[in-house]
């Protein structure tokens, strides 16, 4: 199977690690001439991995023609906010590849999901998503993980099992695009909270009290937009939320807990040092809602915290009633 995967960070390499196991063809594209030639040199991303190589056999490139051209399928793995600019540059090159999203986030201009965006500049429905607990590092490592994989195209999902077929990986198929999306980016700003609380120094009670009241907020949010409810119970639901939300590996999390000590300096410097996707999010996902005329407390709490510096244990009044 011919891949070409756009973005050569963590989780990009992580999928490659997969990937080449299965023999895939894989081409990878990043935007960046420097950063090119270092992965042809080194094959090495060594601000993610260190002593990590990536795969000889994998071919690194610039040009987004060579990335498309003759792939059965296209992996989307850059930061959201970076998607619009390669669809409009890829899409005369598109003909009946697939697509997988394995980015995260809400677009943050008009609240708009990846997917929507993907629909609005290449003209395929054969899309579909990959989320579920799965730091990049325990791909490589081939840890046993779980994926959730959502789409309305039953060749995608066909394409995308046979690529990524693994004895450490479990897939589990649902048709809700939307309500994968929105766990995949809801997470990232839930564990900035719960890193907040945990800079606060609250006890595990109170963290157990506030990750129920998350769990139903997520839920309410997924009613909303009329997902599947059985998505909140799957891997890129509860089971994303639990590793995001308790790991000392999140960044997300990290950054909640600096907010959480009040260390502002050291906030920012981790925020222009590490790619904290939860940051974005928030705005991404509060534009989205504006967009619905939903309101959502806990949403509208963790905004006033991260982004207007409102004192971190207004989050505590979220479970004191």
């Amino acid at each position: 199977m011919k891949i070409g995967i756009f973005g050569t960070g963590a989780y990009g390499i992580a999928l490659t690690s997969v990937l080449t196991k299965n023999d895939c063809d894989i081409t990878m594209w990043t935007k960046f001439e420097e950063e090119k030639n270092n992965l042809e040199q080194t094959r090495q991303n060594t601000k993610y991995f260190e002593g990590y190589k990536i795969d000889e056999r994998i071919k690194i490139t610039n040009n987004i023609e060579e990335c498309v051209k003759n792939k059965d399928l296209l992996i989307i793995a850059i930061p959201v906010e970076f998607i619009e600019e390669l669809l409009i540059n890829m899409k005369e090159y598109i003909k009946d590849n697939h697509i997988l999203i394995a980015s995260k986030g809400i677009e943050k201009e008009n609240g708009l999901f990846i997917s929507e965006i993907v629909e609005k500049y290449l003209d395929t429905k054969n899309i579909g998503i990959i989320s579920g607990p799965s730091f990049a590092i325990d791909l490589i490592t081939e840890n046993p993980i779980g994926l959730s994989l959502a789409s309305k195209s039953n060749e995608t999902m066909n394409i995308v099992k046979n690529a990524f077929k693994n004895g450490c990986i479990k897939i589990k198929e649902t048709e809700d695009i939307y309500g994968i999306e929105l766990c995949g980016a809801l997470k990232n700003i839930f564990a900035i909270a719960t890193g907040i609380l945990d800079g606060l120094e609250t006890t595990d009670s109170t963290k157990a009290a506030f990750m129920t009241e998350v769990f139903n907020s997520m839920k309410d949010i997924l009613n909303k937009f009329n997902c599947n409810k059985e998505t909140m119970v799957s891997y890129a639901g509860i089971g994303d939320l639990l590793l995001t939300c308790t790991s000392v590996k999140s960044r997300n999390y990290c950054f909640g807990k600096l907010i959480g000590q009040k260390r502002n300096r050291d906030k920012e410097d981790y925020l222009n040092n590490n790619t904290v996707e939860g940051y974005n999010t928030l705005k991404s996902v509060m534009q989205l809602l504006k967009r619905k005329n939903f309101d959502i407390e806990i949403i509208n709490l963790i905004y006033k915290v991260v982004i207007e510096d409102y004192n971190p244990e207004i989050l505590l009044s979220f479970i004191k009633y």
